[in-house]
């Protein structure tokens, strides 16, 4: 029995939320190394903190996959997650910009790392039922389509998100930390709008959608709810053990991707600020930093918004040439663009380079969903789903893990330069002793190797 075709404006209801998570998604994104920084953290650390994203994503996940495919509410099935996730992540959001009041409490730099893990763990509560949720709603025909609205949604979210530190400080809020502050306010408001519209969009979701009741489930899936398939219980092992073969090929071009988006959201703030402002931003206090900061979010928000104009043309193009060709060509283009950035010293120049970024950025939102979704048993969506996010946080460990090996560091003797600018010397340890921009090359590279081991999949059936 097939499921019921959906409107548009339904498939929109069901990610709305989803924006208003990829606001606070975006927000962490864009300022979090930059907050560290002010924090007292050092560059060539910062991956470590990091690390709390994948980590939290890895272990939670999973969990919360297979808990929302046995959960029944009067909410629903995936919504209560959703909601419970939400109230967490923006009281987190409310929190984290502002450690430094805490430092009678636990040092800033430890109150920060903790607010960061918390933010992560509940950005991950929220967002896995997101792609159960459309898996479970949308019907196989229309599965291009629900996830490109997903990834078009998000990056709605992400291109607001990305802007709102530069747009605060174009209506004069201070982009600078204020005497006795760690962190500008144009940072501090934006986390606490980022949060406020990310509570708001995942209520609109909730009161907008109605989920299946389980016989409408079973029904819809041909699932027979007293089949001992479905009444076992749920042996992670066994179920990597027995995924479909799409789901480990997907996999090695997964782990290619967000091995580079990793590198990119870690070391693009520090990297363009060497590359455009040069030794004036050394100092994370600087104005030519936050400057730099505020520029990170505004190439982030013109990524997202190319990708979300792409997203939209995803179903059309794949059509045309196939889902993998599509896929493929996209994270290609990706890495060239990234790569690119190593040329360019004027600002405006990099929104070129963001050009690649976006269209890879909206193929990874979309793409390797549609394609294993059709191939997962409708009653193990959600932790299926749940173990794929191993595809998306095991990389970005093994990113954050060598990240800072590999960049080398600044920081050796502290000197002031001749503009009295506080400057660090360089060591020679690591192999780009602390050149960030070479971190974003190695990111490109990544992206490429995962459009071609794109070819290797082998799809269950072509949408």
């Amino acid at each position: 029995m097939k499921k019921p075709k959906l409107s548009f404006w339904q498939i929109w209801n069901l990610s709305f939320g989803f924006m208003g998570v990829q606001i606070g998604y975006s927000l962490q994104n864009g300022n979090t190394s930059r907050i560290l920084e002010a924090l007292g953290a050092h560059v060539d650390k910062i991956n470590y903190f990091w690390l709390a994203a994948p980590l939290a994503g890895l272990v939670v996940q999973p969990i919360i996959g297979l808990s929302s495919d046995k959960t029944w509410t009067r909410l629903g099935r995936r919504i209560p997650f959703i909601l419970l996730g939400s109230i967490i992540s923006a009281l987190a959001m409310f929190f984290m910009p502002n450690s430094g009041n805490f430092a009678n409490l636990m040092p800033a730099l430890l109150f920060g790392a903790i607010m960061l893990l918390l933010m992560d763990t509940s950005f991950n509560i929220t967002m896995q039922p997101f792609r159960a949720l459309v898996g479970d709603m949308v019907d196989d025909d229309q599965k291009n389509l629900g996830y490109s609205v997903q990834s078009a949604l998000i990056n709605f979210g992400a291109v607001f998100g990305s802007l709102l530190p530069f747009i605060l400080t174009k209506l004069d809020v201070s982009n600078v930390p204020a005497e006795g502050q760690k962190v500008a306010d144009s940072v501090i408001w934006s986390f606490y709008i980022g949060g406020t519209v990310l509570l708001l969009s995942v209520l609109w979701t909730v009161f907008k959608t109605k989920e299946y009741a389980p016989n409408e489930h079973a029904q819809y899936n041909n699932i027979d709810l007293n089949s001992p398939e479905v009444k076992e219980k749920t042996n992670i092992i066994e179920l990597l053990k027995t995924a479909p073969k799409i789901f480990w090929q997907l996999g090695l071009v997964q782990f290619f991707s967000w091995f580079a988006l990793f590198l990119m959201w870690v070391y693009t703030g520090r990297a363009i600020a060497n590359q455009v402002w040069g030794t004036a931003a050394l100092d994370p206090h600087s104005l030519a930093f936050n400057e730099a900061g505020n520029w990170q979010g505004v190439l982030f928000g013109f990524y997202s918004a190319v990708a979300a104009l792409y997203a939209f043309t995803i179903p059309t193009i794949a059509k045309a040439i196939g889902r993998k060709k599509t896929y493929s060509f996209s994270l290609i283009f990706g890495g060239i663009g990234l790569i690119s950035m190593y040329f360019f010293h004027d600002k405006y120049y990099l929104f070129l380079s963001m050009i690649g970024v976006g269209v890879a950025w909206a193929s990874i939102l979309a793409i390797p969903y549609a394609m294993l979704s059709s191939s997962l048993p409708a009653h193990k969506m959600g932790v299926y789903m749940g173990l794929f996010n191993g595809t998306i946080t095991i990389p970005q460990i093994a990113a954050g893990t060598l990240g800072g090996i590999i960049l080398g560091v600044h920081k050796g003797a502290i000197f002031y330069n001749d503009a009295n600018v506080k400057c660090f010397e360089p060591n020679d340890k690591g192999l780009f002793t602390g050149d960030a921009i070479l971190m974003l090359v190695i990111a490109g590279i990544s992206l490429i190797i995962a459009g071609f081991a794109v070819f290797a999949i082998k799809e269950k059936q072509n949408k």
